[in-house]
């Protein structure tokens, strides 16, 4: 069963309580998204760091639940 926009933004907003986050379903299949998270907490970090926090939000569901995410981070 697919993720919805709204899970996705709320398990990336409870683990990186300061981040703006903007969730596009790219496809209309609930299945392949993009999110653009912007959050104070990310400056000092790599982009990859900051990527890997993203996925570290989403607890393992990239590549199962959710099949595929088009990520952009920036710091705010």
């Amino acid at each position: 069963m697919p993720m919805a926009a709204d899970d996705i933004a709320g398990m990336i907003r409870d683990a990186i309580p300061d981040a703006v986050v903007e969730i596009t379903d790219l496809a209309g299949d609930g299945d392949h998204y993009a999110a653009r998270v912007v959050a104070p907490s990310f400056a000092g970090l790599s982009r990859v760091k900051q990527h890997q926090a993203v996925y570290a939000a989403l607890g393992g569901r990239m590549g199962g639940v959710l099949h595929a995410l088009q990520l952009t981070t920036a710091v705010s």
